[in-house]
């Protein structure tokens, strides 16, 4: 079948299709209907099924006769350390695990929070808790002490399971210590911390509350697996939320299997037995869908890696595991890229590297610039896949299903709706626009299996976030626009779209043009105040290693580039050259802060900021442009 056979399968009849694919997930009690809409717009996916999910994703494997398979490889440039761990291995040390965590009062529907670093035994957690039938929340390693905090408080959690400490290119991070701080800023109090000591930095214990993470499994009877409903949570997932307080986002058992199976087959083209590699953190949702679950539940082998794309040692880290270990496909943000660019402009560190078993590159989290897809194309000689979706949807909206056929790729889109999706573009009425006109991009309820039902303990948020500006539709926060033959493209996220004398204009379709200098190694481009156009765009340029032009004459022909590719309407005069950009842990690029710091405007210090110093160096830059009157955040 073609994309747009299955594609219009699913349109026919979306129950039969996803009653379909739900015979893909070892059920202890099969679903009698997919789709439960009685109390729309809140949405029930398999309510009556009875599963569990790491059963699905370990045992049933070895079962199968398959426990010698590897599960896991892991692999720290940063510490040197390899392994691999078979299925039937990690089977037995997961079950071990939540044998120790109910011993401890841990069961079906307790929160356990997950604050760990890029180790097998992170997956272990998190499928301990599957396990168990008790949800996860994994927050990323090393935030601040009152961001854990924040997270505390809302997920009330019974348990926190850490590891000692982390560890970046030239610096351990002491995490119990967070840990610590934050328990003690909550005004909720979990039970216990359980906690894997790391040889680099070993964590001082309380007796009777903090417990060693092997010490604990002595003696401790292998858990089973507790079944629990379809709808019945597997995680939380906490994204940054308007108000600060960020949105705890729930994913259910039942369609997450069911959804997450479909994609590894149709989108990304994966059997069971080959090995996967998604290079993002078990912090991020790319980290729970492809890191953990999909590739385990299909009976893939899955990459855990502790690195960087440069620095560990170098611009040619992701070369080596690729070759070393067989990937066959792969996943990262292009920010990566960008950043292996920069270092290695023409490519020179690929040679000498067996990528022949490599069949695609997969690009998310950021858009995919035409300029970074072309180099990796040229680089790699396979499939570069850009794709789209949320820490809300848990997998993708927009992708190319390679699975299913490999759809022509055209630079500046991630492809075509996924099926589950019906992906428009409104005005701000919420009316349909014509193909090719900027919008807001919407999709119509109900979404599919696996996505949010909802806000953890927040059902008013969730519809007030994201249900509400466009009744009858899930509001992205994205806007762009679909051309003729249905591909969508995204353009910059809704606050992106600058209004310039009148003219709404897309930051990102700049960021395409400028990407495109010969010398900008990665860019971006925010709106600033002004008091004749309303706003002006100002681009923020880092360039290529070894690049000897002077950096006035860079911008100008920047400057050039957008007024002859974009034309005068766009009222393109402002450009700086900096080192680096503000990001995310994830690689996103904090716009809105730029554009808040250059305002004089208000505004927080993000907590997934990856090194908060940059923003200073920001600061300076837009300063000496006249800008950023307010230095210091709220």
């Amino acid at each position: 079948m073609s994309y747009r056979d299955v594609y219009a399968a699913w349109q026919a009849d979306p129950e039969a299709f996803w009653m379909e694919q739900a015979k893909a997930v070892d059920w202890i009690k099969p679903p009698s209907h997919a789709l439960d809409d009685a109390r729309a717009p809140f949405y029930d996916w398999y309510a009556d099924g009875i599963l569990n999910t790491c059963y699905n994703a370990l045992d049933r494997h070895v079962e199968a006769g398959r426990g010698d398979q590897a599960a896991i490889i892991y692999d720290s440039p940063i510490t040197g350390a390899k392994a691999t761990l078979s299925y039937a291995e990690l089977t037995e040390k997961t079950a071990r695990l939540a044998g120790a965590l109910a011993a401890r009062g841990v069961g079906k529907g307790d929160r356990v929070i997950i604050y760990m670093p890029m180790v097998p035994e992170a997956l272990m957690a998190m499928l301990a808790c599957a396990r168990l039938g008790a949800v996860h929340s994994v927050v990323f390693g090393g935030f601040a002490a009152h961001e854990l905090a924040v997270r505390i408080n809302d997920a009330t959690p019974k348990a926190i399971v850490a590891a000692s400490c982390g560890i970046e290119p030239g610096r351990v991070i002491a995490y119990k210590p967070l840990v610590d701080a934050a328990i003690a800023q909550s005004s909720h109090k979990p039970d216990f911390t359980l906690i894997l000591q790391r040889d680099q930095l070993r964590a001082e214990l309380r007796d009777g509350y903090d417990f060693d993470w092997h010490e604990a499994q002595t003696g401790v009877a292998p858990a089973p697996c507790t079944p629990v409903g379809g709808m019945d949570p597997l995680y939380i997932l906490y994204t940054s939320g308007t108000t600060g307080q960020p949105k705890g986002v729930l994913r259910p058992n039942g369609g997450h299997a069911v959804s997450l199976l479909w994609t590894m087959t149709n989108i990304y083209n994966v059997a069971p037995g080959e090995v996967f590699w998604a290079a993002s953190d078990v912090g991020w949702v790319v980290g729970h869908s492809y890191i953990c679950y999909a590739p385990l539940l299909l009976g893939a082998t899955t990459v855990v890696f502790e690195g960087k794309p440069v620095g560990t040692p170098d611009a040619g880290t992701f070369w080596r595991v690729i070759a070393e270990h067989g990937v066959v496909s792969f996943f990262t943000a292009p920010t990566a890229f960008r950043a292996i660019k920069r270092e290695d402009p023409e490519g020179r560190l690929v040679d000498g590297y067996d990528l022949s078993r490599l069949r695609a590159l997969f690009l998310a989290g950021e858009r995919a610039d035409p300029d970074t897809i072309i180099w990796t194309q040229k680089q790699l000689g396979v499939p570069v896949i850009d794709h789209w979706w949320q820490t809300e949807t848990g997998f993708s909206i927009v992708a190319n299903p390679l699975g299913i056929e490999e759809l022509p790729v055209k630079l500046g889109s991630p492809t075509v709706a996924m099926p589950g999706y019906d992906v428009q573009i409104l005005d701000e009425g919420g009316n349909p626009v014509a193909p090719g006109t900027l919008g807001a991009i919407a999709i119509k309820l109900p979404l599919p299996p696996g996505t949010l039902p909802s806000l953890w303990n927040a059902d008013e948020r969730f519809k007030k976030a994201y249900l509400t500006t466009f009744p009858g539709y899930y509001e992205t926060g994205d806007a762009g626009m679909i051309d003729d033959d249905g591909y969508l493209y995204i353009m910059a996220r809704t606050d992106d779209v600058i209004n310039v004398a009148g003219h709404r204009l897309s930051t990102g379709a700049m960021e395409e043009v400028l990407a495109g200098h010969k010398d900008v190694a990665e860019c971006a481009v925010v709106g600033v105040e002004d008091a004749l156009k309303g706003q002006l765009p100002l681009a923020f340029l880092c360039l290529n290693k070894g690049c000897a032009k002077p950096e006035a004459e860079i911008v100008a022909e920047c400057v050039a580039l957008v007024r002859n590719q974009i034309g005068p309407v766009a009222a393109f005069k402002l450009g700086c050259v900096v080192d680096r950009l503000p990001k995310t842990r994830s690689g996103k690029i904090l716009r809105a802060t730029m554009a808040k710091i250059a305002d004089g405007a208000d505004w927080k210090m993000p907590a997934t900021i990856d090194d908060p110093a940059i923003l200073d160096e920001i600061r300076i830059a837009l300063q000496n442009l006249g800008y950023a009157k307010q230095v210091a955040p709220n």
